[in-house]
């Protein structure tokens, strides 16, 4: 199958009202997760247990009545949107709008690289929320902290896996610089169709920001646990979640913490319905 013919069945593809709305459905499940997430984050700031991350929300989900079923749509939406992510990377970004992200000779510039790339990434993230979703309404999820720390430990057997292990932290800060900077300058503002907002704006600034935050400081502790051989510092958002609560006035931040990805759940609300896809 040629460039063109792949290219063509990938438009036809989106132009599909209701792949774009289920599509589009990723965003709200997002939203739920993140809304988890932040509650979890309060309760910790206040002595309750729990895993401040994607697998804490899962587990969740999965322990409430209808939680399950919940589940098994969270994955379709997952997938979905996995599937829309790499269609942008193939036509793209914004594969309902033609032409975006091309120079006037159609070519693909640096800025429309980054994106498809980016388009890419998001892909692989959103089919591993699904797998993630799947396991737990199967009863066999697991908490991605224990999971981060195992593979951290077999990585730290060589010189080769700890290299690796600091190119993994250095990536996440780089993730989590690009939110904050997504954040503070208001950028996110390209991804919708509606303008500069009085609700909208502030909560993907703030949600952004406090994200971008959480997800640097899970990549430190990366670096440091790859620095000093300790597999159990590499928990993930979970772990930068805690340690941040063990820092001076750590209550106060963790309330802080759990308002920012809060903020960043309900604007995955906005997303759903004002994104451009």
């Amino acid at each position: 199958m040629t460039d063109k013919s792949v290219s063509g069945a990938v438009d036809r593809a989106t132009d599909s009202s209701a792949f774009e709305r289920l599509a589009r459905a990723g965003h709200v499940v997002s939203g739920l997760l993140h809304l988890l997430i932040a509650y979890i984050i309060f309760r910790l700031a206040f002595g309750s247990g729990g895993s401040a991350d994607q697998s804490g929300a899962l587990g969740t989900l999965a322990k409430n009545p209808g939680g399950k079923f919940v589940l098994w749509l969270a994955a379709v939406a997952f997938v979905a949107m996995a599937l829309w992510r790499l269609a942008e990377t193939i036509v793209g970004p914004h594969a309902t709008e033609p032409g975006d992200g091309s120079d006037s000779q159609g070519k693909k510039d640096a800025s429309a690289l980054f994106d498809r790339l980016k388009a890419l990434s998001l892909a692989v993230v959103y089919f591993a929320f699904a797998f993630s979703a799947v396991q737990f309404a199967r009863g066999t999820g697991q908490s991605s902290g224990k999971q981060n720390a195992g593979l951290s430990a077999r990585l730290m057997e060589n010189g080769a896996g700890k290299t690796l292990l600091v190119v993994i932290g250095l990536i996440i800060i780089a993730v989590g610089a690009y939110h904050v900077y997504k954040g503070v300058t208001k950028n996110f503002l390209d991804d919708l169709k509606v303008s500069d907002g009085k609700v909208v704006t502030p909560l993907g600034v703030v949600g952004y920001t406090a994200k971008g935050l959480v997800l640097a400081g899970a990549g430190i502790l990366v670096i440091v646990a790859s620095v000093k051989s300790d597999p159990s510092k590499a928990t993930g958002i979970d772990g930068a979640v805690k340690t941040l609560g063990d820092a001076p006035f750590g209550q106060f931040l963790l309330v802080l913490a759990a308002i920012g990805i809060a903020a960043y759940g309900v604007y995955s609300f906005a997303m759903a319905r004002f994104s451009r896809m």
